[in-house]
């Protein structure tokens, strides 16, 4: 999924920008009518201004045509106001405008425009009360801009807050996503709908309806080979002894030699019963055990029940670290761990080949290690051996392919990891190391 298609599918996203574009779209709306507003009220104040001060002047108190220009000095020369009285009818200046009616208007004196206000005193006299129109818009200018300020302050105060309430409201969401995500393939449990939003909880009972018919299937599926493993386990005895009896009848050589294969498949039949049986006892097992155990004890009852076999071959086995570790499982669980490691070890192993075992701890992580010296896995295999019944191809060597995928399940359900590897630097031999929690 590409970025832009997870923008789109964020429904965070998508009502942050929403409420965003609302929010900065109304501001600006209010914004502008606001600042039309101000500027209106200003220019009519502007204008109210000049009315009062035309209204001061008495007929016996005017200025004379003329005298605007001897006012006194101000700090703003274009923002006072000028107050001038009109020649008479028929005898107007050049430089007056041609043609000034009572009341407030707008008038063009030279290059400026100018906001007059004309009054007709009792005695007939007029009088313009005049401001350059430029001066006005100004002022008007910014006092509107200054009714913008509370919105450009509380705009962007408004988009952080719908922000932070939007992850407020989606982080249950998230929450679940995150502890549905942590969970491995066995942690079917239902999903508590009561920590998500009333609009999100029929999608959580569905999910755990889903999960429910899961794992109701894969409870089906374990019972199914642990019958079944158990159901052979009978008719595989009764075939053992009946080839055991016999082999002591007389018979003919190659009679014999015949009797002997079947006995050879009876017994891999067997082992692959108890790997089934190992195997779904191990899909079956939830949670991480609250005991402790040795690593070195597991190592000596391991060593105690394959050293037959391994001297059978000839091999060096041992353990090369007299450190010990403890970790959270019970003895079952790592003995199973180990011994099928070690067993693998043996079967892969050439004759007179090297096996060693050891643990070492890093970091409050318990390392356990088993190598040999055997053809080892190729870097393109390492992640299908761990599949139920997957064995690496050009090898005599017999077995179930079950072995790797036991360690697996088990490690996993410790919160541990396992890893292959080169036994040494010449790539030769196989290394597998399980990683668990110390205690």
């Amino acid at each position: 999924m590409t970025a832009a298609t997870s923008a789109a599918a964020s429904v965070q996203q998508r009502l942050s920008v929403w409420l965003s574009v609302i929010i900065v779209a109304v501001a600006v709306l209010a914004g502008g009518f606001a600042f039309a507003s101000a500027f209106r009220e200003a220019y009519e104040l502007q204008d109210d201004v000049l009315r009062q001060v035309g209204a001061m002047f008495a007929p016996g108190h005017l200025p004379a045509p003329g005298e605007a220009a001897d006012a006194p000095k101000v700090s703003d020369t274009e923002a006072r106001v000028i107050v001038q009285v009109l020649p008479p009818a028929g005898a107007v200046p050049a430089a007056s405008p041609p043609v000034l009616t009572d009341g407030m208007q707008t008038a063009r004196l030279g290059k400026r425009d100018y906001r007059v206000w004309v009054r007709t005193l009792a005695n007939g006299q007029r009088i313009a009360v005049a401001q350059e129109t430029a001066v006005r818009d100004e002022t008007a200018r910014d006092s509107a801009l200054r009714t913008l300020m509370p919105f450009l302050i509380l705009v962007p105060i408004l988009l952080l807050a719908v922000a932070h309430v939007l992850r407020k409201m989606f982080a249950p969401i998230k929450r679940l996503a995150h502890e549905v995500d942590q969970r491995d393939e066995r942690q079917l449990h239902a999903i508590a709908p009561e920590a998500v939003p009333d609009e999100v909880r029929p999608f959580v009972v569905a999910i755990n309806r889903l999960l429910a018919r899961v794992q109701q299937s894969m409870d089906a599926q374990h019972r199914f080979v642990a019958d079944a493993a158990h159901e052979l386990r009978t008719p595989l005895s009764a075939l053992s002894l009946q080839a055991e009896r016999l082999g002591q009848a007389a018979m003919s050589p190659d009679a014999q030699a015949r009797l002997g294969t079947l006995r050879q498949g009876i017994e891999r039949s067997r082992g692959l019963l108890e790997q089934l049986l190992t195997l779904a006892r191990a899909q079956e097992a939830t949670g991480v055990p609250t005991g402790t155990v040795s690593v070195q004890s597991v190592f000596r009852s391991v060593l105690e029940d394959l050293m037959p076999l391994a001297d059978a071959k000839q091999l060096d086995m041992g353990v090369t670290t007299e450190a010990d570790a403890r970790v959270h499982a019970n003895e079952l669980d790592l003995f199973v761990v180990v011994r099928n490691l070690v067993d693998n070890a043996i079967r892969y192993t050439p004759e007179g080949g090297r096996i060693d075992l050891s643990v070492a701890i890093d970091a409050e992580v318990v390392s356990i290690a088993v190598q040999d010296t055997g053809p080892g896995i190729p870097i393109d295999e390492r992640a299908r051996v761990f599949d139920p019944f997957y064995r690496v191809l050009g090898n005599e060597a017999t077995g179930s392919g079950l072995g790797l995928s036991i360690v697996s399940t088990v490690v996993r359900r410790l919160g541990g990891e396992v890893e292959l590897g080169e036994a040494d630097d010449r790539a030769s031999g196989l290394r597998v190391t399980v990683r668990l929690p110390a205690a």
